[in-house]
């Protein structure tokens, strides 16, 4: 499997098949707190980064594979962001008519200006989009974003979006130390949120190795302050790490590598979800793609965390401004 991948298990979604219909790192933003390192370059440009049909007949040999109750949500989330994807629409279109199992997008939600790609995410029954940040300012040293995906045309695009959506709309806040959890910067961001109206605000903080050494999760009383302040409708998510799915994968070797392409892990949490090999199998596949030069290893957060290779993450300890 090149496209599709578990499911694995979601605190949001249950058992959840993920989708990734896009090359690593292929996104609008260069977010300070991503898991897969920075995009490098930034770009803006939709088009068929991967065959639509290729795609689509990976998900039917896992729905094939799969019985009744045994896959909650099918995920649309990329190695970058997935609304690039021009045939994203015809996907999710497809899945629709194909399965009763409802459709998840998750997205930073940057695209949403534009009355295509809103049109392209209303079959889904839940979408997932990113807001972070309440002004401007905040919102460029956060994502560092392509120049046409500017902050007013984040929250138009969304406030447009859930006045044409009838599906679930849930926002994911990605709270980080100075960055977002002061008092300030939560009353602008839950001014934003009013405007928007989702229907549920997840808050999570940076728990896998972030882009930037120098990014932080918030403290007690920064999470405290969050959950005070963006209302009765947000509430803190944090991930769920349990044994995934690794149908299509032969061997430790092909299973790890997909798993840190999109979810950077230690070997502890190695170990955990891919429970189908032995620890000491799961050992000797990290040794063997570091061999290969196709894992390498990012100290985040006093962890060792292993990723893919093509994943650019900087030393250093100073914050950008």
């Amino acid at each position: 499997m090149q496209y599709v991948y578990g499911p694995i298990p979601s605190r949001r979604l249950g058992r959840s098949l993920g989708v990734d219909p896009i090359p690593l790192k292929t996104c609008n933003w260069n977010c300070v707190y991503c898991q897969l390192g920075r995009s490098m370059p930034l770009t803006n440009q939709r088009q068929e980064y991967v065959p639509r049909e290729a795609i689509l007949q990976e998900i039917a040999a896992a729905l094939a594979h799969h019985g009744p109750g045994e896959i909650d949500f099918i995920s649309f989330v990329g190695s970058g962001e997935p609304t690039l994807h021009s045939g994203l629409g015809w996907l999710i279109r497809a899945v629709k008519d194909t399965t009763e199992i409802p459709v998840a997008v998750i997205t930073n939600g940057a695209l949403l200006y534009r009355p295509e790609v809103r049109g392209d995410l209303l079959p889904a029954n839940v979408v997932m989009p990113t807001v972070s940040a309440g002004s401007p300012a905040i919102y460029k040293r956060i994502h560092r974003p392509h120049p046409d995906t500017t902050f007013d045309r984040l929250i138009d695009g969304l406030c447009h979006f859930r006045n044409e959506y009838s599906g679930q709309l849930w926002i994911e806040v990605m709270l980080m130390r100075d960055l977002n959890d002061t008092e300030l910067a939560l009353r602008d961001l839950a001014s934003v949120l009013e405007r928007i109206a989702p229907d549920q605000v997840h808050i999570v903080v940076p728990e896998r190795p972030p882009a930037e050494p120098w990014v932080k999760p918030p403290d007690e009383e920064g999470l405290l302050r969050a959950a005070a302040l963006l209302g009765p409708i947000a509430r803190v998510v944090h991930p769920y790490v349990d044994a995934v799915d690794v149908f299509g994968y032969a061997t430790a070797e092909e299973a790890v590598l997909s798993i840190v392409t999109r979810h950077p892990m230690s070997l502890r949490q190695l170990e955990q979800v891919l429970a189908r090999w032995p620890a000491e199998q799961i050992l000797a596949a990290v040794a063997t793609l570091r061999r290969s030069d196709q894992l390498h290893v990012v100290d985040r957060l006093g962890t060792r965390f292993y990723t893919a290779a093509p994943s650019f993450f900087p030393n250093g300890t100073s914050p950008e401004k």
